[in-house]
């Protein structure tokens, strides 16, 4: 039986991601120079690559004046950026039927929860668990389970949505069925643990979870 769906934040209900990307490119074409945003899509959203993202510029380049720009231009495009296409429509459609709602991130709750309140999405939830709550973060499950205690459901009537390849180890781990939404920074990998795997959250309906959730 469906009784819960919990959600990632980062670059599923909102993409968060793609925006520190146009940011680069942004402040590398205010000063004239070419850059190719495609290159950082197998970076944005790991903490395990190294990588210089100045290295167009001149060596003596004040790099701390950079990082300020970087940080207010990518603010105000991550303000900017709308949820994701069938976000809100998946939302409401399980806030009409009842179900809890949940969301499990590798963030902290004021980067999640600021934005959920800037867009009005904040009542939706039911449950917030994240980084900041638990000892280790994705891919291990402490922060679903975390989830899955606070919304009071067992993982088996419970549907999880991730867009990356950590994410959707966590909830895996955690006993969670989860459908995969790549986002176009993680296109490219594979997820070996999807349920489902699908563009957007607008190619999902309730029945149809509900349904699949059963079979």
């Amino acid at each position: 039986m469906l009784r819960a769906l919990i959600f990632d934040f980062d670059g599923l209900l909102v993409d968060t991601e793609t925006v520190l990307i146009d940011a680069w490119v942004q402040i590398h074409a205010e000063d004239s120079i070419t850059v190719d945003g495609n290159v950082l899509h197998h970076i944005v959203g790991h903490t395990d690559v190294v990588h210089d993202y100045w290295s167009a510029y001149a060596p003596e380049i004040d790099r701390a004046s950079l990082e300020e720009r970087y940080r207010l231009a990518a603010h105000a495009l991550t303000l900017a950026a709308p949820p994701l296409p069938g976000a809100l429509e998946l939302l409401n459609a399980a806030r009409a039927a009842g179900l809890r709602i949940g969301l499990a991130s590798n963030s902290t709750h004021a980067h999640v929860e600021g934005h959920l309140a800037h867009r009005g999405m904040l009542p939706l939830f039911d449950f917030i668990a994240c980084r900041d709550d638990v000892a280790v973060g994705k891919p291990e499950p402490d922060v679903y389970l975390a989830a899955l205690r606070g919304l009071g459901v067992d993982a088996s009537d419970a549907i999880a949505f991730e867009d990356s390849v950590p994410g959707h180890i966590a909830a895996h781990r955690a006993g969670l069925r989860v459908v995969v939404v790549p986002n176009p920074s993680t296109t490219h990998c594979d997820f070996l643990h999807a349920w489902l795997k699908v563009p957007s959250l607008a190619h999902l309906s309730l029945p149809q979870l509900a349904g699949s959730l059963n079979t």
